[in-house]
């Protein structure tokens, strides 16, 4: 039996990060994991492929439309589907060769398995030849991630009916795609097939899309992709999918009971947000029972087995890698002994559709929930001078700053590269800032980032370029 102070079960981002921190504070560390490669989900077959198909569909489609004539280029493009998934395979090969690199660099020890956990302390990690290795460790890290959840009357077989995984491969444009939940994965596999040729139909068992994010964004997000050709059938319910090998017949009712109708479509992608996984786990073996939604309970990241600990998607919170990667390194400092926490307050989400969207903190509507007294600042990227120039004014910045304190509590921001500026709002929120310090801090002209700075001079009705 090997011993190690660690033991992570799981190669995701919570769990590798959790590895490679317990390396950096000299612990001795072992990260299991089954896939063929680290990365977990997300850098196999979720954020970063899906990144990969992003960038490329919007090139192609910058390039085959109205974005490239006029700023007086013209091509005709061809499309190469089997050089664009190439690219993204090469793309995500790299980044997981990447982490085995940084395991090698901090003395982690990747354990190639599935791992069970046989009581506290022991783990025992079976590999795809069936040979088992028993581990010991002082404390135990689940980080296993999630996968998608079912919807029921629609059999997955990732030939016609997908999930996020298949929609990542199909080996052809579809001419019609149904994409089933109107969430953050199916908006972005969405845009990715229409932007390429597809006949795109979202249905949604909400009357909104995106539910939690700020309504305004959100309206303003489903505006900007019906304009884009994305079709919505909100408030209705996927009730049965018949797959046959040319395509997918659905029968749909309106979510508050009525009559059915047929949508024909050559694909379907059910993205109707993920589950805990936690399947063969031995969870019964440490006395861990997860809830009705799968998730494990911890008390700062700590199960009720005190060597047994549980970060990212298998637990409360957002399902976000970044989130998961604070938890993982927070996680470790604890069992180092260190003081840490993580600040669910400042971290942001983000939408990689064209516009984008980005957020962190307290939507309108939380706040409205709480009675607490604020105040909104606004700024249209019409008005911004480098969105002009760039042709893409979509969107908005808005602020939302406490009445009295000034204390920034929730920005939300629907437009062009707002993934890469959201960061300026959790260092400011991470710090307590009010709106006007956000006004007294110089931003280079010209930029995005200064729409940024003047939503914060709304705030007190003082925005100067709007």
């Amino acid at each position: 039996m090997s011993t190690y102070d660690v033991a992570v079960i799981g190669g995701g981002p919570g769990g590798y990060n959790a590895a490679i921190k317990a390396g950096q504070l000299g612990l001795k560390v072992a990260c299991v994991e089954g896939r063929e490669t680290l990365g977990g989900t997300c850098l196999n077959v979720g954020c970063m492929p899906s990144k990969a198909l992003l960038h490329a569909s919007e090139l192609f489609e910058a390039a085959a439309g109205k974005e490239f004539a006029t700023l007086g280029i013209q091509v005709q493009p061809k499309l190469d589907l089997v050089q664009m998934m190439a690219q993204k395979a090469e793309s995500v090969a790299a980044l997981t060769k990447g982490i085995e690199f940084l395991f090698r660099k901090n003395k982690v020890e990747w354990i190639k398995g599935w791992g069970r956990i046989e009581g506290p302390g022991r783990v025992v990690v079976t590999d795809r030849d069936g040979q088992q290795q028993h581990l010991s460790a002082k404390d135990i890290v689940i980080a296993t991630g999630s996968e998608p959840a079912p919807l029921p009357g629609v059999q997955i077989d990732n030939q016609r009916i997908l999930d996020s995984t298949g929609a990542l491969s199909l080996p052809v444009v579809p001419k019609h795609l149904v994409v089933i939940g109107a969430g953050v994965i199916g908006l972005e596999l969405g845009s990715v097939w229409r932007r390429l040729g597809a006949q795109v139909t979202v249905v949604e068992y909400l009357g909104r899309i995106c539910p939690g994010l700020d309504d305004e964004v959100a309206k303003t997000l489903q505006r900007s992709l019906t304009k884009q050709g994305m079709n919505f059938k909100l408030s209705s319910k996927v009730t049965q999918a018949l797959a046959s090998p040319v395509g997918v017949e659905l029968s749909i009712e309106p979510a508050a009971g009525g009559l059915a109708e047929t949508l024909k479509a050559d694909y379907v992608l059910v993205a109707i947000g993920r589950r805990p996984f936690t399947e063969g786990l031995g969870l019964e073996n440490v006395g861990l029972i997860p809830d009705a939604r799968g998730m494990l309970a911890n008390e700062r990241h700590q199960t009720s087995t005190p060597s047994v600990w549980v970060i990212g998607d298998v637990t409360s919170g957002p399902m976000l890698a970044h989130k998961a990667e604070d938890e993982g390194v927070v996680c470790i400092e604890r069992i180092a002994g260190h003081a840490a926490e993580v600040n669910y307050n400042t971290i942001p989400n983000v939408i990689y559709t064209r516009p984008e969207v980005a957020t962190v903190g307290k939507t309108e509507e939380q706040l409205k929930a709480e009675g607490r007294a604020y105040r909104v600042g606004k700024f249209p990227f019409m008005a911004n001078s480098r969105a002009k120039i760039n042709h893409e004014t979509e969107g908005f910045v808005k602020v939302l700053a406490d009445e009295r304190t000034d204390e920034i509590l929730g920005v939300h921001m629907v437009g062009p590269n707002v993934s890469e500026m959201i960061g300026e709002y959790c260092v400011a929120m991470e710090f307590s800032a009010s709106a006007e310090d956000i006004t007294l801090v110089c931003h280079p002209h010209p930029t995005r980032s200064e729409a940024l700075r003047q939503a914060a001079m709304d705030v007190h009705g003082a925005a100067m370029q709007a």
